[in-house]
């Protein structure tokens, strides 16, 4: 067989979890629990939880592109009082939870990077963290590992998440059901798009993070 057919072949199968993930997330968006879903996602995201909550944001946008931004300020809720949940982990949990954070969630080494870049840009790290695809989590349980000011926290992950929650907002108010057809026409093309961010924020903290 030849690499270009086991390519064929193992793609759509290494796929298939994130299709059915990605339709789990989805189905609450059918459901009268789709508001509590995305505040409970978005709670998860910024503290554990590897799936981010735009997916089930973006579905309820579409179904209600009125609602928009009522779900995004829905998840900005959600994903700041994580925030919280996350420093507190760090600040008080550190020691008896740093093996499994280390073990399934994020490299020591990674973590350790995050923690200098506290050092120098405190703010700044939350809120870019916050705003693009790295990973939030490790920002809000260093932040409580770090003891930085949890005001600080707080205000960066308002300005960051607010501004990315808000922007894809905009987008579904105005573009929602182009966008729902074009995410079911080139799902796949999403799934590998959103890998690539994620593949991408990870490179951010191993490389630009000294």
């Amino acid at each position: 067989m030849s690499q270009k057919s086991n390519q064929k072949g193992i793609i759509p199968y290494l796929m298939q979890p994130i299709h059915y993930l990605y339709n789990w997330v989805l189905s609450w968006a059918e459901t009268p629990y789709g508001s509590p879903a995305l505040f409970v996602l978005a709670f998860m995201e910024s503290s554990f939880f590897p799936v981010p909550p735009d997916v089930l944001q973006i579905a309820l946008s579409v179904s209600q592109p009125r609602r928009a931004f009522r779900y995004a300020t829905i998840s900005l809720i959600g994903s700041v009082l994580g925030a919280i949940l996350g420093y507190y982990i760090g600040f008080k949990l550190w020691e008896t939870t740093h093996d499994f954070f280390f073990a399934y969630v994020f490299s020591q080494a990674t973590f350790s990077k995050v923690e200098n870049w506290y050092h120098a840009y405190d703010f700044w790290a939350v809120f870019i963290a916050a705003f693009t695809p790295i990973p939030y989590k490790i920002f809000t349980i260093a932040a409580g590992v770090c003891q930085i000011s949890l005001f600080m926290l707080f205000t960066a992950s308002i300005v960051g998440r607010g501004l990315r929650f808000y922007l894809v907002a905009l987008l579904l108010f105005f573009f929602g059901p182009t966008i729902k057809i074009r995410i079911e026409k080139y799902f796949n093309y999403c799934v590998i798009a959103f890998t690539i961010l994620l593949i991408v924020g990870f490179i951010a903290i191993k490389y630009l993070i000294k």
